[in-house]
């Protein structure tokens, strides 16, 4: 066995990190001018969500298939794969001209969420002859999540530079760029997987569960856009979540499922599906809602920083810097005081910072200081997730376990994207007639929406999960 080692660990990560650093960059480009495209496509700061829920939606569906196709063929071939169709999508949005058409592209490009999982199964798979195997994996976790970071801060902080000063059509194209250079990044630098499964991907399984979150996003949808009255809209969500029902028979029957549920009976993994759904609502849902709350004039509408665009790009520097900075202490305080402990102290981090939200959200220090502290328990939960999912896992469902922690994160966000562009559409007050800004009645919603589930994320990890879960040697992997 070998010992745990920096050159060790450079050897497991390896051009990964730049993978990340790429995803990062996406992810944190655009945030700043949330408002500008707003104004580019001529539609409302509400709407903003629609591009974060339809990406979202979108991910929800491609991540089980590529994470069991990762299984399957080899993990690289599918981030190549997938780090191609992002590249077109990105490139393709500087030559959209309106909504519908950037809708289009910026939801194909949500694929790059798949990249985690991947690459955290790329790395249970090498690692498999090293000692203290989860550390490893938590430690190269870190690592990757700390490139991300990094490249969101430096996305983030170009992306607020250059909006200002350029047209935001050449301003779209940067991201474009760097993905294609990732594509090739990947094509010669990474290693392929030892271990690949082989077989057929179970198609009837993929439509399914793909009826399911189209029909359950769809209604989310129709309640954002016909209010909470709307009878349809309500039976459209319940038809996605009665279709759950047929995909889960059919798994339980299927030799080789696309995703097997008893995975969710697990005392270990289903609390942390739980927790990454939960935490979704708040590492991706808010987003859109803390770009333009911090753009949005308290001189017009009472409320807001009026920040501009490299201004806001600085505030989602000080929370990203936060996040790597969870992302690093994660592993030594599971060592202190075991992982599900360090998960729980992570999650009330999260609970804590939105909520704080509530009585300060006057100045800009106010709200740094606020999603800051939320940032270090996020930083942490997005390291930790993938790899106490791949450390409870069976062996060979490693991909589909750190995939299904993405799955579930990206439906908790889309559920919150459209709880979210509901509350702020809704109510808009304190401004001239026509105004663009959400209500602030809708910002105070987002917050606390997003420190419940947090807080409830918390208590699932604590009271649930078994004491020695997501270590080397588990009591108990799967239930069944």
């Amino acid at each position: 066995m070998k010992k745990i080692t920096l050159g060790a660990l450079v050897g497991v990560v390896g051009f990964l990190a730049f993978v990340e650093l790429t995803s990062g960059f996406i992810q944190g480009y655009y945030t700043p001018m949330l408002s500008n495209i707003a104004r580019h496509l001529d539609v409302h700061d509400a709407d903003v969500n629609w591009l974060e829920g339809s990406q979202l939606m979108l991910s929800a569906l491609v991540v089980p298939a590529l994470a069991k196709l990762g299984d399957m063929v080899g993990h690289k071939r599918i981030l190549l794969w997938s780090t191609a169709i992002t590249a077109l999508a990105t490139l393709a949005l500087p030559f959209t001209n309106s909504f519908a058409l950037f809708l289009a592209a910026w939801t194909l490009q949500g694929v790059y969420v798949v990249w985690l999982p991947l690459e955290i199964a790329l790395i249970w798979s090498r690692s498999r002859n090293m000692e203290d195997r989860s550390l490893v994996t938590a430690r190269a976790a870190g690592i990757l999540v700390a490139a991300l970071e990094l490249g969101a801060i430096t996305g983030a902080l170009l992306g607020g530079q250059l909006i200002d000063t350029l047209p935001i059509m050449t301003v779209l194209f940067v991201p474009g760029i760097l993905v294609t250079i990732c594509f090739f990044v990947i094509l010669f630098g990474v290693k392929e997987s030892p271990d690949q499964l082989g077989g057929r991907l179970d198609f009837v399984g993929l439509s399914l569960i793909s009826l399911a979150i189209l029909a359950f996003t769809g209604g989310l949808s129709l309640l954002r856009l016909n209010g909470a009255g709307d009878p349809i809209a309500w039976g459209v969500v319940l038809l996605g979540l009665l279709l759950v029902i047929p995909f889960a028979r059919w798994e339980l029957r299927h030799p080789d499922p696309l995703i097997d549920v008893r995975l969710f009976r697990s005392p270990a993994l289903a609390p942390v599906f739980l927790t990454a759904a939960l935490f979704g609502m708040s590492v991706l849902g808010a987003q859109a809602p803390l770009s333009t709350f911090l753009r949005t004039d308290p001189e017009v509408y009472g409320y807001g920083i009026g920040t501009s665009g490299f201004v806001t790009s600085l505030a989602i520097g000080f929370y990203l810097i936060s996040m790597v900075i969870g992302a690093l202490l994660y592993p030594r305080v599971a060592r202190l005081l075991t992982p599900r402990l360090a998960l729980v102290v992570a999650a009330c981090l999260v609970g804590i910072g939105y909520l704080l939200f509530v009585p300060f959200h006057a100045t800009y220090l106010q709200v740094v200081l606020n999603i800051m502290i939320a940032g270090i328990g996020s930083g942490a939960l997005v390291a930790a997730l993938p790899a106490a999912a791949a450390a409870a896992a069976p062996a060979t469902q490693t991909g589909v376990a750190t995939g299904l922690t993405n799955s579930t994160k990206t439906i908790g966000g889309a559920v919150a994207s459209a709880i979210f562009g509901f509350a702020l559409l809704h109510g808009i007050s304190g401004g001239p007639e026509g105004g663009t800004a959400g209500s602030f009645s809708g910002y105070l919603t987002v917050w606390l929406v997003c420190s419940i589930s947090a807080f409830v994320a918390a208590a699932a990890l604590l009271f649930v999960v078994p004491k020695n879960a997501f270590q080397d040697h588990p009591v108990e992997k799967v239930a069944g």
